[in-house]
């Protein structure tokens, strides 16, 4: 396995390593058997000195938020020189392999979905003080694939109790928090007080980072590109055009727009402008999305260019190409994603994603 662990070790007297789950910036991650409790349980651990130093911080910040969009803390474990975070065991993939793999871009109406319940998750955090500011899509955890049967905000390593205290850790010398080799891949979703003023932030930075996931999920791409491209567009609030497709199919637009109206409205230079993460709940609740389960299957054929079949394991499903939404319409061999409901012969799928080549 990789990292420090291995198969079978016990951890803190109770925690039984099994397997190798993944890594980011800072940490291993390994799923384990709580021996006491009789469950699976996240095991994560520090990869280096540096994010040593924030587990024990990132215990006791992430265990005040308690909410079911908020990856649950379990315990912190400190064995000589190695620090152990227990967390719930979440089922699932990260949004950035769990819906970003596959497809470019999601229907309005899953993206409607996903932004309610980060919201929500987020919200939850802002009401104990809590300000995540590493917000993006590897630190949301989501299972069920496209059908979004949970989604769970986790990783609150750098998360912050208070202005003061973000002032302490910057004004302590050495690498700065938000900028540190764990944030690159934060950068596409950074606020620009994030960038500049790193010791000095506020919720908002949260908010300008679900504002960016949303773009990047329903455009199809960030709003101020990647890499360090990006910074500048950042500071500028140069972000990128809404695509046409987002919006001109019928079907779609009156959503689209809602969506992206909220969350460009996320995507503003003054942190004191945009909306709070409450705020953000209290209109994702008035969109109306729907969670109906996603399936997959193959184009079986397309007749008049118009409307064609959809080949299932479960029998075959009409589809009309106003119901795609995408920059591409599918043809006939491609997978698609879709939702479908009964109809008169067969049912019938709504809406339609072309999901991209293996």
């Amino acid at each position: 396995m990789k990292g420090p662990l291995e198969r079978g070790d016990i951890i803190g007297g109770r925690y039984q390593v099994r397997d190798y789950v993944d890594e980011g910036g800072m940490q291993y991650v390994y799923s384990a058997h709580d021996q006491l409790t009789n469950r699976l349980v996240a095991l994560k651990t520090p990869k280096n000195a540096s994010a040593k130093k924030r587990f024990r911080r990132s215990a006791v910040v992430a265990a005040m938020v308690n909410h079911p969009n908020v990856a649950k803390t379990l315990d912190y474990v400190k064995e000589g020189d190695q620090r152990f975070l227990i967390e719930e065991l979440i089922d699932g993939e990260d949004l950035s392999k769990a819906l970003f793999l596959r497809t470019r871009c999601l229907d309005p109406y899953l993206a409607a979905r996903v932004f309610h319940h980060m919201a929500k998750g987020v919200a939850a955090a802002h009401h104990v003080g809590v300000i995540h500011r590493d917000m993006k899509p590897s630190n949301i955890m989501v299972t069920g694939g496209y059908s979004v049967e949970s989604l769970k905000i986790t990783d609150f390593g750098i998360a912050k109790l208070a202005k003061e205290e973000l002032t302490a850790a910057a004004a302590g010398g050495g690498e700065s928090l938000s900028m540190s080799q764990t944030a690159v891949g934060a950068l596409p979703y950074m606020a620009p007080e994030a960038i500049e003023t790193p010791a000095d932030v506020t919720t908002a930075v949260d908010v300008w980072s679900l504002g960016a996931m949303m773009f990047h999920l329903v455009c199809g791409e960030p709003p101020f590109g990647s890499g360090l491209k990006a910074v500048q567009k950042i500071l500028n609030v140069d972000a990128a055009a809404i695509p046409d497709f987002v919006t001109s199919n019928p079907q779609f637009g009156p959503l689209a727009k809602e969506v992206m109206g909220l969350a460009m409205s996320c995507l503003v230079r003054n942190p004191e402008d945009r909306p709070s993460a409450d705020d953000l709940v209290l209109k994702c609740g008035l969109f109306c999305y729907n969670s109906s389960p996603r399936r997959e299957g193959v184009v079986k054929r397309i007749e008049h260019g118009k409307y064609g079949f959809i080949r299932t394991d479960a029998g075959d499903v009409f589809f009309h190409m106003g119901s795609v939404y995408g920059p591409e319409r599918p043809q006939v061999g491609d997978q698609v994603l879709f939702s479908s409901y009964e109809g008169g012969g067969a049912p019938r799928a709504y809406p339609v994603v072309r999901l991209l080549p293996a």
